[in-house]
């Protein structure tokens, strides 16, 4: 039997991959050092190309005057007798028996141009007939080849010093190049949204196309401005709007509830009035701090206990309704420096998701180390809803009442304060959500 096992999503996000970037400065090196590679590269290949042109044409132009050289002197003296040097030789062969004593690899060479070796050395032949005597100049090309060698060293060592030439100093010159790009990077890293009172990034001397990019940027954060102006007076004033009613039902509820003459069914519906205008009050602050981003409070220290309690309070009526047990597992003298509203909102949608979605069973509160744990015995999460809990207005289930927000606004709160949430879930089976603090 396969069993299921519980998936955990974490709050922080799915596992990124590693993506290498290349900036912008190491591309105008990499550009400038493949222009030079490809600049030297092309010059020393025809250089090379032109001085074995240069070279074969040389070692030409030596046979071809040593063979007019042996012509004419035995044109002059029919008797002469060419002497060998250490890489040129020079041979009259009048018959046959003169032939056999040649060396081995000169031996039956014919009116042409030859190309023979002795061991490893390359020798060029030249040989030509008059009046049935047999001139041969033999001409050893090793001299030539060790200078091609040389050359071809020189220029591969030439390209290696070019490219790491090219490549500091094309490092080096596109910072000069991209200086004016940083600095406006840095400048806009340090800017706020809506930030104003700072100085423009248009600045006299850049480049026309930074201060193009410049000017664009500063256009677009006097939108930004503007939008953040018209965003933050339309929340302020449907805060005003609001909040001033729900203190108008709550200031009358308390006034209602102290009356003496009200029976106790009307009492209990006063009470229900009074918790809905309640929950609405917190409704309207969580919505409002998902809307702004803004701190809920000061940091100050936090009984933990306390503050699960305060948060179960106004979920208590449905707990009881629905015959849960609620267990709190939670040392009194935990204590946290924290934003006590932001946890409270926290706790407050997360016990009343639990709730909401729990028929029979428990809810369960646990601390242990820095991790604040909300189980329940509910219909669980469907393995395919995991990655979209956090998405604004999506439900998972159609069971209860909500608009699909409490779990974003508790991602929201761990966001913006470093706190982490995780979830573990098999359908049927209930949840368990983690916040963990840092």
């Amino acid at each position: 039997m396969i069993q299921s096992k519980p998936f955990t999503v974490s709050a922080i996000g799915f596992p990124r991959v590693p993506v290498i970037r290349r900036g912008l400065r190491l591309r105008v090196a990499l550009a400038f050092a493949i222009f030079c590679i490809v600049v030297v590269g092309t010059l020393g290949v025809s250089l090379y190309i032109a001085s074995d042109d240069i070279e074969e044409a040389h070692i030409e132009q030596i046979i071809e005057t040593e063979m007019d050289y042996l012509l004419q002197r035995y044109r002059e003296h029919a008797d002469f007798v060419p002497q060998e040097g250490s890489n040129l030789e020079k041979y009259i062969i009048h018959d046959p028996s003169e032939e056999s004593r040649l060396p081995s690899y000169l031996q039956g060479l014919s009116y042409r141009r030859h190309k023979v070796f002795r061991g490893p050395e390359e020798v060029r032949v030249a040989v030509h007939h008059v009046d049935g005597v047999k001139f041969l100049v033999a001409y050893e090309i090793g001299l030539h080849e060790a200078r091609q060698r040389e050359l071809k060293l020189l220029i591969v060592l030439s390209l290696i010093s070019v490219v790491g030439v090219a490549v500091v100093v094309g490092y080096l010159l596109a910072g000069v190049l991209v200086k004016q790009v940083t600095d406006l990077a840095e400048q806009v890293r340090h800017l706020a949204p809506g930030d104003i009172q700072g100085e423009t990034l248009t600045q006299p001397g850049q480049d026309e196309e930074v201060a193009q990019l410049a000017r664009a940027l500063d256009d677009y954060q006097s939108r930004i401005t503007r939008m953040l102006r018209r965003e933050q007076e339309f929340t302020a004033n449907i805060s005003h709007e609001l909040r001033t009613p729900i203190t108008t039902i709550l200031t009358s509820c308390e006034l209602l509830v102290a009356e003496p003459n009200f029976s106790e069914r009307a009492r209990m519906r006063i009470g229900m009035i009074e918790s809905a205008a309640t929950r609405m009050g917190e409704q309207l602050q969580a919505l409002l701090f998902l809307a702004r981003e803004q701190s809920l409070g000061v940091m100050e220290p936090v009984d933990l206990a306390e503050c699960v309690y305060d948060a179960a309070e106004s979920i208590c009526g449905e707990i009881y309704r629905k015959h849960l047990t609620f267990e709190v597992t939670v040392e009194p003298k935990a204590m946290l420096t924290l934003n006590r509203q932001a946890i409270h909102t926290a706790l407050v949608n997360l016990l009343r998701n639990a709730v909401q979605y729990t028929n029979s069973g428990f809810i369960r509160v646990n601390f242990k180390g820095n991790r604040l744990s909300i189980s329940d015995s509910g219909i669980g999460i469907e393995p395919s809803y995991l990655p979209l809990l956090y998405e604004r207005f999506f439900r998972g289930s159609t069971q209860g009442e909500g608009l699909g927000i409490g779990l974003a606004i508790v991602k929201r709160i761990c966001d913006y304060y470093g706190w982490s949430i995780e979830v573990e879930s098999m359908p049927g089976q209930g949840a368990t959500f983690h916040i963990v603090f840092p």
